[in-house]
């Protein structure tokens, strides 16, 4: 991989990783216009872990409290707020970890399909550009009940589906529930921490076994420009949604659904 290569790729996992646009439906443009190599497994592996330690660095003081109040309740010891919110990410993720396990083969098949891509860009954007519209409130993510986190993770498994958007399906129902912008766009962020390590930790596994080797300064490169990446743009899209909304991302969704459709159909 030339460095050029590296940034790009960084890049767009970086920033697409938590906005509501489908990562997959920019990361399948790349080979459109260059020529580049696949990245490989390991450089895969490497975004991942960049996009992780993004979250975790941003919300530590939260995930701090959380895990802290988490062990304090599992133990009998009292269930606060950051508890709650600790058993809502845990109960969220169950449905999208048990999906991806039994349909990983089906899943690998078809993630790649630009024209699934599209109609996943575009329905789905239409869905979260209505409900953006309509049914959002103002409740924060510490007002959620173990209904919400439920339906969240259920929505979340569609994030399967092509070109759905793990955040922005996850947003979608959140606003649907009468959550914030903001509160919607937090949670789901929290939501991708597990997501991630099961992902990647999926990933590695696979990695391990093919025996493959790795170049490990491309692999560094990736994962802080990953990461850095994906760091200002959790703390930008939390104040640009404050201010504006989502129907940007709504209209930048059909309009790359569109081009999909067009380059590939």
């Amino acid at each position: 991989m030339d460095w050029l290569q590296i940034v790009v790729l960084s890049l767009i996992q970086g920033v697409t990783e938590f906005l509501p646009v489908s990562s997959s439906a920019h990361l399948i443009l790349v080979p459109v216009f260059s020529d580049w190599p696949d990245q490989g497994l390991a450089f895969d592996v490497a975004l991942h872990v960049g996009s992780l330690a993004a979250v975790i660095i941003y919300f530590r003081e939260e995930l701090l409290r959380m895990i802290g109040s988490w062990f304090k309740s599992a133990t009998g010891k009292g269930t606060d707020e950051d508890a709650r919110l600790a058993w809502w990410v845990i109960l969220a993720t169950i449905p999208v970890g048990v999906v991806g396990l039994a349909c990983k083969d089906l899943i690998e098949q078809y993630a790649r399909s630009p024209v699934l891509l599209a109609f996943g860009l575009i329905v789905f954007g239409i869905v979260l550009g209505v409900v953006d519209w309509r049914f959002r409130g103002s409740r924060s993510e510490y007002q959620m009940s173990w209904r919400d986190a439920l339906l969240i993770g259920l929505s979340q498994a569609l994030a399967l589906i092509p070109g759905t958007s793990r955040s922005g399906i996850t947003m979608t129902m959140a606003l649907m529930l009468g959550l914030s912008r903001e509160a919607s766009a937090r949670f789901s962020f929290l939501l991708s921490i597990p997501v991630i390590v099961l992902a990647g930790g999926l990933e590695t596994l696979d990695l391990v076994e093919s025996g493959i080797d790795v170049n490990w300064s491309d692999l560094a490169l990736g994962t802080v420009l990953s990461g850095v990446s994906a760091f200002l743009c959790i703390h930008f899209f939390l104040s640009f949604i404050k201010r504006i909304g989502m129907q940007p991302f709504v209209i930048y969704r059909i309009l790359l659904g569109i081009a999909l459709l067009w380059l590939f159909a």
